[in-house]
């Protein structure tokens, strides 16, 4: 079995998608993007949903990639292409690494910036508070982190094993939205909360209980060495 015949056979998944071509270079820049600002991935163009070859004019479909990779994405993004022939047809291997500039943002059906993200097989917006994680990893000043009784009983919830929406945050917490914002920003770079996408959108829960009583008991300089990984 060739090796694109195995990669096909995994399905789409995280870190790989079907096209049987490309049409519009501004969507296919939502792809690169989610792929660039997650874990990186390939595109296979020549390829069908339920896996079967439809093969590809590589020149053409190149020239979209690039269109999208270089005038769709802000900032641009790096790609690799590899071309294979399997059944006599042309599939097209599109290579995106997890960018070290993320986040890279295209426009969305309405025109306006928008970042993205891959979760299995999908492509999501992100959040504004993970558009803040991406832009606080990339940064190298410190954080601020103010805790109060409000702080603490949204610490009591994500004990209580609650996963809290955006709103809830901002109501136990009584902090603005750019405040929580940047509240969960810290806790999910510190590894204290992790974030899903559930039915009714983004959620927040406790991911590392001992991190969470490290943050209470030794304060903020306890994870100062993370705001430089």
């Amino acid at each position: 079995m060739s090796y694109v015949i195995q990669m096909i056979a995994e399905g789409e998944h995280q870190k790989q998608d079907f096209k049987m071509r490309v049409e519009d270079a501004g969507k296919i820049a939502r792809t690169l993007c989610a792929f660039a600002n997650t874990e990186g991935g390939r595109l296979l163009i020549g390829v069908k949903d339920n896996g079967s070859i439809a093969g590809v004019r590589a020149d053409e479909e190149y020239h979209m990639i690039q269109s999208a990779a270089e005038m769709h994405c802000k900032p641009p993004i790096a790609f690799d292409v590899q071309i294979w022939k399997a059944e006599l047809k042309t599939v097209m291997e599109v290579q995106v690494p997890r960018s070290a500039a993320r986040p890279h943002f295209c426009a969305d059906e309405k025109g306006k910036l928008q970042a993205y993200l891959r979760k299995e097989d999908r492509i999501h917006r992100a959040s504004p508070v993970l558009v803040k994680v991406w832009q606080y990893e990339m940064r190298l000043d410190r954080a601020e982190f103010r805790y109060d009784q409000f702080i603490g009983k949204l610490f009591s919830a994500w004990r209580s094993g609650r996963a809290l929406s955006f709103l809830h945050v901002v109501r136990i917490g009584r902090l603005d939205f750019d405040a929580t914002e940047d509240l969960l920003c810290l806790l999910i770079v510190w590894g204290i909360v992790r974030w899903e996408y559930g039915p009714n959108g983004w959620v927040y829960s406790l991911n590392d209980e001992d991190a969470l009583d490290q943050l209470e008991s030794s304060g903020v300089e306890a994870f100062r060495w993370k705001d430089h990984r």
